[in-house]
């Protein structure tokens, strides 16, 4: 209909390569008269990809997830690809789960997978053969795809938490922990009461409860601990989620943040700097470290040469959430939630 050839309508619905005002203009009529969309299972059988990539997450809750995906939506459409994401519905059979969701998105052609916070065994991915060779994994590592894992030391993470509170003074320590068959909680845990334990605080007689790090999660910790009757000046919270709970519980029972209680978080969330009080929190470089997941899924699986790192520098980012503990008691209870 537009009377060129193969090649120039080629570029034209690709929007790449040289093509003359007046050829381009007659193909775009075209394309607007025939109502022609280009066909994705056509173009993924003529060069042999599908030019998408697949996201697992393990569960779709919370606002931590999200900030992630932005990412890996972003750059991969500044690739000119595009993104298919699945996930898990609950924690229990999360490793299930995380298999049906790779196998899945494998399935449904997608050129790699980008994997979060996996609950997956060796054997898994053992399981998918030359497969696994188009996967990358963030804030989880494999011994049998060293180059293919993008994470941070969890447990110098949890020391830092704890360093934190310490050098404010604060020994009487409460605790809202991630749930306890998830890996990256279980290391910065460790870490946690390694450091309280090096400083000479007796760690088993501290506070602890597990919970599922959404804010429900922390709210709820934190209702718990106020009616324990538990003296305590400071509270550390596995997440953000569960910490910014927290704090909404604290301020409803009439509790100052930090005038009372000090709290600090763990992941340092967009949010954590708008809350009120700002949070306190263990920052973990999650920007850095998905942009290099995702350089480095383009070159296995395109070839592309985009720069990477494999070193991600744990801190803390200090903030109003956090203080010395004021020299009256520290808090013992107060209304509940």
């Amino acid at each position: 209909m537009a009377g060129v050839g193969l090649g120039t309508a080629s570029r034209v619905v690709r929007g790449k390569g040289s093509v003359s005002p007046a050829k381009l203009e007659r193909v775009r009529q075209a394309i607007d008269a025939l109502g022609y969309r280009p066909s994705h299972a056509a173009r993924s059988l003529l060069y042999g990809t599908s030019r998408m990539i697949g996201v697992y997450i393990p569960l779709m809750s919370g606002t931590f997830y999200t900030a992630m995906l932005q990412i890996v939506d972003a750059e991969l459409r500044a690739a000119g690809l595009h993104m298919m994401v699945a996930f898990g519905i609950a924690r229990e059979n999360a490793r299930e789960q995380a298999v049906d969701g790779v196998g899945f998105l494998l399935e449904r052609g997608c050129d790699g997978v980008i994997v979060l916070t996996s609950p997956m065994l060796e054997e898994d991915l053992a399981r998918l053969g030359p497969k696994r060779d188009r996967l990358v994994l963030l804030n989880h590592g494999f011994d049998s795809i060293p180059e293919q894992c993008f994470t941070v030391d969890h447990r110098l993470g949890g020391r830092l938490a704890a360093r934190a509170l310490l050098d404010h003074a604060h020994r009487e320590i409460a605790v809202i922990a991630g749930p306890a068959g998830v890996a990256d909680n279980i290391d910065r845990m460790q870490g946690f009461m390694q450091e309280l334990r090096e400083a000479g605080i007796d760690t088993g007689s501290l506070w602890m409860a597990e919970r599922d790090f959404s804010s429900g999660g922390g709210w709820s910790a934190a209702e718990e601990l106020l009616a324990s009757g538990r003296h305590f000046s400071a509270v550390f919270c596995a997440n953000d989620e569960m910490a910014l709970g927290a704090l909404s519980c604290f301020h409803e029972a009439g509790i100052r943040v930090p005038q009372d209680v000090s709290v600090i978080g763990y992941d340092d969330v967009p949010s954590a700097a708008y809350s009120a009080p700002r949070l306190t929190s263990v920052h973990i470089p999650w920007r850095e470290m998905t942009r290099s997941g995702v350089a480095a899924l383009l070159k296995l699986c395109y070839g592309f040469d985009r720069p990477l790192t494999r070193t991600f520098p744990v801190s803390v980012s200090l903030r109003a959430s956090l203080a010395r503990p004021s020299t009256r008691r520290s808090r013992a209870s107060g209304n509940p939630c």
